[in-house]
């Protein structure tokens, strides 16, 4: 194999990693596998304490569980549920996550919660166990929820928050939040920064409360007062959440996101947009007018699919637009894909 830049900087210590890798059968991404190795043997190099060696195994392995326990389900859209363990069953917030989690599960969706009681359970419980993940973090307080046995590949338990984290931010195709305390207000705000930054692809975030209820509609109030006439966001970044009390409307900004919409991919360093039917003539030419602002150069343009996804067979079947963006402007990106969908943005 073709030694990748990083390296352990030993000659002959590389040479046997290399020969190492090329003993794995099927290995498709020989450089990655190679720099996990040299980055290991690294670790050992610069005499990390073991306490360090420990974070970085067990989030290894931690990761690789996951990446096997969703592996079979890639093709199924996913919602990630985040809210209260308090929230006990006789709370409305209960029968109104109960609700939204079957309504999903009807449309062929499968949902990921923390596995725990509360808003984690009532998600469980409305789209069954068979449509269901839990990601759960061991704390001495709270245990997995009965709706899962004890045996299911699909209940997975996270030592480390950022791992646990990772999982649900990677393999969610959008988020629904019900009300909670500092670990839903966490979600929410790093939610909301990884969008805002591009360190996750653009999704659709749902604020859901009960009929009449307070919390989210005072967390937008506070966003709107503090945060974007304080000046600290855009005029733009609000597009990313659709508060509601209503689980028809939550619904249907979930799926209405991938109507037309498909995914995204970075080639080369420029966007490709994925999606199911391609624009005509005019509403292209309408796009690059509206969206000029984040483009770096150039103009959105149709396009073939690139070497890079042939290579991987990533959705080759899908029209896509060639986009030279900006990578700055995501809550414009986050329009734009509205506008594909042909569907007003929320702020």
């Amino acid at each position: 194999m073709k030694l990748p830049r990083f390296r352990t900087g030993d000659t002959h210590l590389d040479a046997e990693i290399a020969a190492l890798v090329d003993q794995v059968d099927g290995t498709t991404h020989a450089d990655l596998i190679f720099e996990l190795i040299a980055s290991a043997l690294l670790l050992a190099k610069d005499k990390v304490d073991r306490g360090d060696l420990k974070i970085a195994n067990a989030s290894l392995q931690e990761l690789r569980h996951a990446f096997q326990t969703f592996a079979p389900y890639r093709a199924s859209r996913k919602v990630g549920i985040f809210g209260s363990a308090r929230t006990s069953p006789d709370d409305p917030l209960y029968t109104q996550t109960v609700r939204f989690a079957n309504a999903m599960a009807e449309r062929d969706w499968m949902v990921i919660t923390g596995a725990g009681p509360g808003i984690m359970e009532a998600g469980i419980e409305g789209a069954g166990a068979e449509n269901a993940f839990g990601v759960a973090i061991r704390l001495p307080f709270e245990s997995p929820t009965s709706q899962f046995v004890a045996d299911d590949p699909k209940l997975m338990k996270f030592r480390y928050f950022f791992t646990r984290k990772v999982t649900f931010v990677k393999e969610s195709d959008g988020f629904v939040l019900l009300p909670g305390g500092f670990g839903t207000m966490d979600e929410a705000f790093e939610l909301l920064t990884l969008v805002q930054t591009g360190k996750a692809p653009p999704a659709p975030i749902v604020l859901l409360d009960v009929p009449g209820g307070t919390y989210w509609k005072t967390w937008h109030d506070f966003v709107q007062l503090e945060l974007l006439e304080g000046g600290y966001l855009s005029e733009h970044d609000l597009c990313f959440v659709r508060v509601t009390d209503d689980v028809d409307e939550a619904v249907d900004e979930l799926v209405g996101f991938f109507s037309n919409y498909h995914s995204m991919r970075f080639v080369g360093g420029r966007l490709v947009l994925r999606m199911h039917t391609a624009p005509s003539d005019a509403e292209l030419d309408a796009v690059n007018a509206d969206f000029a602002d984040i483009l770096a150069r150039g103009r959105i343009e149709p396009t073939e699919p690139s070497p890079a996804e042939v290579a991987d067979g990533d959705e080759l079947g899908l029209p896509r637009l060639l986009v030279p963006f900006d990578r700055r402007s995501y809550a414009r990106l986050r329009e734009l894909i509205d506008r594909i969908n042909g569907r007003p943005s929320h702020r």
